[in-house]
């Protein structure tokens, strides 16, 4: 019989050679056909189909590395997995092979190839895939040229934008809020004097007012911002503020008779995985370092009232420029501290010479309830918590220095995210300096329906005491005189109990607009039954951008 006097080391390059080698005549020593037959039944019985197991050429005993053919022979097992030896373990590769053993071999190495292509490219377009493909680029000729024309267009803009956007590092949002409001008094019986007799001399036309800001913020590492904030305003207290109770204030007030300036000028940054910092050069407020859990804490998006933002202890003693940080102990538990000068850049003065807050909170919150527990020392040099909400007496306004331990306690509960119920207690245990302690309570409670009547809603309720005097050593009234008119002669508190009731729901007419009605009930405005109710109204219009 023919024998292979080589093999190759490629499996395409044998199978051609071995269909070339069909062609050849058989060797001398002929054989009957019965032989034949009887060869190829036995080679099958012994095991030599084309479906080995792809072990190597090393698996036969009388096959030698140092065989010319063993890198061939090793490849179509290995590779192809299409040849075995026999039972004993040999391959006899210097045996005579007869053409019915090639078409065998050959065959199963077919087959074997065969299917290895076929899993290899299962997932390969067909020609009928190539086909519809065709027909439907030439269908959506005109469509394909139009998307590559607005992309074209697209890449045009992108690469102007590229070249003369405002900044790589800075963002600019802004906000501006426009209000329509009115102050509506019973009628004329207001006690502006402090001596029981009852008048009126303040103003409540309904008024439209505005606040602007423009908010730059820039990251340099991704992690930190810098603010720099400019705002315009003429929101003014009503006139009622200083002669009868300072409980009418809105979230948005202040007046600066539209003049731009820098309202805020921060940075903030990570100090290691677990610590954020925060620098204040201008208007910072404590509750930028301790933070608070009232989802109304927004003067643009919450609250109307300044008081229904958050609890006043928070904005007593000096804030205008200072520093703090957050800790996180863990994922639900914060601690955080801050310290607040109010004329750190006059250098008479200094961060340590004058008004100032120093404070710290530990604060707990997860998904469904928080509580936060707060502690501030605050000192004012001219006199006066500096709250700035609730009474006229329960400020201690004067020309005394004041200094103040005030503590705080806030909680949150959330059962849904269609309802909240949250609330805080304030206390002052404040010490006019030589002259008497005093003390000043408030307290809170707020409920919300978020996304009430649509996304972005939110309807609110704010019901509690703004902050009271409720006791003191000395006269107060008599060691500031005229400062405290609610307040008769010799009177050591507020003389009754008033309440802040207030309602108010925001409509989010678009992504950047919304627009909130809101409604401020007062009873007994400073504390004092001599005064009639107050109510105060506004419709506040915020544009984000």
């Amino acid at each position: 019989m023919t024998t292979f006097h080589r093999l190759s080391s490629r499996a395409t390059p044998i199978l051609l050679g071995s269909v070339l080698l069909m062609a050849q005549p058989l060797a001398a020593e002929a054989q009957t056909h019965q032989d034949l037959f009887d060869q190829i039944q036995t080679y099958s019985e012994e095991g030599n189909s084309m479906l080995g197991q792809g072990v190597g050429a090393s698996q036969f005993s009388d096959v030698s590395p140092n065989d010319w053919a063993f890198q061939a022979l090793d490849d179509l097992v290995r590779r192809y997995d299409c040849l075995k030896g026999y039972p004993n373990g040999t391959f006899r590769g210097d045996r005579a092979l007869s053409r019915y053993e090639f078409a065998a071999g050959l065959n199963a190495c077919l087959q074997q190839i065969e299917r290895l292509i076929a899993e290899t490219t299962a997932d390969f377009a067909t020609r009928e895939d190539l086909e519809t493909m065709r027909r439907l680029m030439e269908e959506f000729e005109a469509e394909l040229a139009m998307l590559g024309t607005r992309v074209d267009n697209l890449e045009s803009r992108v690469a102007f934008l590229e070249d003369n956007q405002f900044s790589t590092t800075t963002k600019l949002d802004g906000e501006v809020i426009f209000a329509l409001s009115g102050l509506f008094p019973n009628d004329d019986r207001y006690d502006t004097t402090g001596n029981g007799v009852t008048n009126r001399d303040f103003s409540d036309n309904i008024v439209f007012q505005h606040r602007t800001r423009l908010n730059f913020d820039t990251s340099f590492t991704g992690r930190d911002r810098l603010r720099t904030r400019l705002q315009a305003r003429n929101v003014s207290d009503w006139s009622i503020d200083g002669r009868v109770t300072r409980e009418a204030r809105w979230g948005f007030r202040g007046d600066n008779e539209n003049a731009v300036e820098v309202d805020v000028l921060s940075y903030r940054f990570p100090v290691g995985s677990k610590i954020t910092a925060q620098i204040f050069a201008n208007g910072v407020g404590m509750d930028d370092f301790l933070s608070t859990l009232n989802p109304f804490d927004s003067s643009g998006g919450g609250s109307i009232s300044r008081f229904g933002q958050r609890n006043p202890i928070l904005r007593t003693g000096g804030q205008q420029a200072g520093a703090g940080f957050a800790y996180k102990v863990s994922d639900a538990l914060t601690f955080s501290a801050g310290y607040t000068a109010d004329n750190a850049a006059d250098a008479a003065q200094g961060l340590f010479g004058a008004d100032y807050a120093l404070g710290a909170q530990l604060q707990y919150e997860n998904d469904t309830f928080g509580l936060g527990l707060t502690y501030i020392n605050s000192y004012t040099k001219d006199g006066g918590l500096n709250h700035d909400t609730g009474s006229l007496p329960s400020n201690l306004d004067g020309n005394t220095p004041v200094v103040a331990n005030n503590f705080g306690i806030e909680a949150l509960v959330t059962p849904s995210d269609a309802f909240f119920v949250g609330g805080w207690v304030g206390f002052s245990d404040a010490v006019i300096i030589g002259q008497a302690e005093a003390d000043v309570w408030n307290y809170a409670l707020t409920l919300g329906f978020p996304d009430l009547g649509g996304e972005g809603n939110l309807l609110g309720f704010v019901v509690g005491q703004q902050p009271r005097l409720s006791g003191s050593e000395l006269p107060v009234a008599s060691l500031t005189a005229g400062d405290f008119g609610a307040l008769g002669l010799g009177a050591r508190e507020d003389r009754d109990l008033g309440y802040h009731i207030e309602a108010f729901y925001k409509w989010q007419l678009t992504e950047h607009i919304d627009i909130t009605p809101g409604v401020i009930w007062l009873t007994n405005p400073g504390h004092n039954s001599t005064n009639s109710d107050v109510i105060a109204a506004t419709v506040r219009t915020r544009f984000k951008f």
